[in-house]
Parts: structure tokens; C-alpha cells; sequence
């Protein structure tokens, strides 16, 4: 790790870092950004964490723009790589060897063949022993995701904080939509849905497909470390990826996405849930629906790293040895 007095020669350290941990001095609004300032390398060699883009937002049922979330989470994450996240006990960016693995590749104009490719590639991390963050995107990106890891686990539980279900009925295979994958993972036995847990939720929809639902005026009821005390006892022991949709917070914290819902949850309400469910067996996670065009202030790009090194501790808090 780089010295105080060494800053002048810090540039670019997400091509030149060779320590896959460590903290950056490097000035946060020059150089190349890199999760994190994470090294940008498809060499997953000794890496724990690999964070990837997925810059499709070819599913949406409103507003578009989320192709720029990763790009938009990245750069808003140049803020925080001076210090390790606050309140976990041990340095998530000191301890953890993460990478920044790029984004998927895929043609799109294809739109087809974008499912298959991001299933791919993810696999490929996850045969690495390497666990992924992925950075939408919009909601649908998560549902070729989980076929990698359904693939890997074993139907799994899935933590969703989300204004929406995502479970609107879909039997139509050739459908790419935002808001219907999740019926179709539980359909396809991608999830267990006894295990499984929306929070945030404030959209009406009738059929959960049996995943328990902490609706955003339980979570203000109940409180953040209440909620998180929910979340563990239905998620158990049973692997979990963790799927963030960043409309899951209010629009006065996260203007900056497709379909805003007022009355979600705050980002401290978020943060204390995010750190109040450490030890559950997360296997991985991701950011969505961070759509850049729609925030000129860039508060849910800030947001959304946040959530995504959160998502990163949780992994983190398991790979301590």
C-alpha cells in the first residue's frame, strides 16, 4: 500500500497495482476507474472477488439508461478506496483479494443471444472459485445470473431488496423483461422460494410464487436490525446471492433509476440491514437498475457502490480466516 507521501506518484493504479489488495491514495478524480480502483485484469489468479459489468438495459418497461450503471457505479466508487467500509470488523478492501474482471461481452443487436452470454461468463468466474458482484444493468440481468449459480448450488435463496416483485406471470421463453424473471427462476427451479425474501416491496402484486415479503412499511416498522433478524431466519443455512435493485431505496436517495417508487426505504435503513445480516451463506450478488442519465447529481451511482461493497463485506465476513 502506497505511503501518504508517495500520492504524486500514484496513477492509474488499476492497470499498474500488482497487489490484488490494499487500499488507494490515487486522486479520485483522475485515472482510470476501476472498481474501487480494484486492478482491471481477466486473470483471476488469486482472486476471492471479482466485480463485472453487465451494461444491458434492453428488459426495461420505463426508463432506459441503465447500460451506464456500471460505468456510473464505478466511477462513483472512486470515493471510497482511501479507507476499509465503516462499521465491519475487518478491512474489506486490505483483507480481500478483488479484481475488476470488465464488463460481459455481447452483441446487442443481438438480444437473443445476451442470456446465454452472460450465463457464460459468469460460470467461468464461478469455476474459478472466485466469487461475482456483477453491476447492471437493469432487474433482468439477474436471472441468467442465477443459472450460473443454480448450476454450481443447487436451487437457491435469493435476497431481493426491490420496490417490485418481479414475479409478474411470464410463460413465454422468448420474453426478456425486467420485471418477470423472477417467476420464471422459481418456475425453472432456480430458487427455493421457502427460503427466499423480498424487502422493500410496495408494488401490488398478487402472486409472491411463495418467496416471503418484508414490504417497506414493515421495514419502517420494524426497524433495520429487526428486519435483518427476519431476513437470517428465513434464509437459514441454505446458500444465498443477494440481488440489490437500487429503486428499492426511496427516490429522495435514488432518483437515478427506471421505475421510482416513493415511500422506500432509506440508504442508513439500508446500510444497517446490509451489515445487520452478516453470516448469512451469501455466494454472491448484484447492483441493478442504476440508470445515470436520470441522476445529473450522480447520488444513486453512490448509492449503488455503497450497496455493492456492502454486498462485498457480506462475502468478505465468510472468507475471513
Amino acid at each position: 500500500m502506497a505511503q501518504q507521501s508517495d500520492v504524486a506518484n500514484i496513477v492509474d493504479e488499476a492497470i499498474t497495482r500488482d497487489d490484488l489488495k490494499g487500499l488507494s491514495l490515487e486522486a479520485s478524480y483522475a485515472g482510470v476507474s476501476s472498481f474501487m480502483r480494484r486492478k482491471y485484469t481477466k486473470d483471476l489468479t488469486g482472486a476471492q472477488i471479482a466485480v463485472t459489468g453487465v451494461p444491458f438495459d434492453l428488459a426495461v418497461s420505463n426508463r432506459p439508461g441503465t447500460r451506464l450503471g456500471a460505468r456510473g457505479i464505478r466511477e462513483a466508487s472512486n470515493y471510497q478506496p482511501y479507507e476499509n467500509p465503516y462499521g465491519w470488523p475487518f478491512g474489506a478492501l486490505t483483507d480481500l483479494a478483488i479484481v475488476d474482471y470488465g464488463d460481459v461481452a455481447f452483441d446487442y443487436a443481438k438480444i437473443q443471444s445476451f442470456p446465454p452470454a452472460l450465463t457464460d461468463h459468469i460460470r467461468g468466474i464461478l469455476e474459478a472459485g472466485v466469487a461475482p458482484v456483477s453491476l447492471g444493468g437493469d432487474h433482468y440481468v439477474t436471472y441468467p445470473i442465477l443459472k450460473a449459480f443454480a448450476e454450481k448450488y443447487g436451487p437457491i435463496s435469493l435476497l431481493q431488496f426491490d420496490a417490485h416483485t418481479d414475479t409478474w406471470a411470464d410463460d413465454d421463453p422468448d420474453r426478456i423483461d425486467h420485471g418477470t424473471m423472477f417467476y420464471k427462476a422459481v418456475k425453472e427451479g432456480l430458487v427455493d422460494p421457502a427460503h427466499s425474501v423480498q424487502v422493500g416491496i410496495r408494488t401490488t402484486n398478487e402472486d409472491t410464487m411463495g418467496v416471503h415479503i418484508i414490504d417497506a412499511a414493515e421495514v419502517h416498522e420494524l426497524g433495520p436490525v429487526e428486519t435483518a433478524k427476519r431476513i437470517k431466519q428465513i434464509l437459514g443455512e441454505k446458500p444465498v446471492y443477494l440481488t440489490f435493485d437500487i429503486d428499492c431505496l426511496d427516490p429522495a436517495f435514488a432518483p437515478g433509476t427506471g421505475t421510482p417508487v416513493w415511500g422506500g426505504l432509506s440508504s442508513a435503513q439500508a446500510s444497517r440491514i446490509l451489515r445487520e445480516i452478516a453470516g448469512i451463506n451469501i455466494k454472491g450478488g448484484d447492483v441493478v437498475e442504476v440508470s445515470p442519465p436520470f441522476d445529473p447529481a450522480g447520488i444513486t451511482s453512490v448509492a449503488g457502490a455503497h450497496a455493492a461493497m456492502a454486498i462485498i463485506c457480506l462475502l468478505g465476513w465468510n472468507m475471513r480466516a
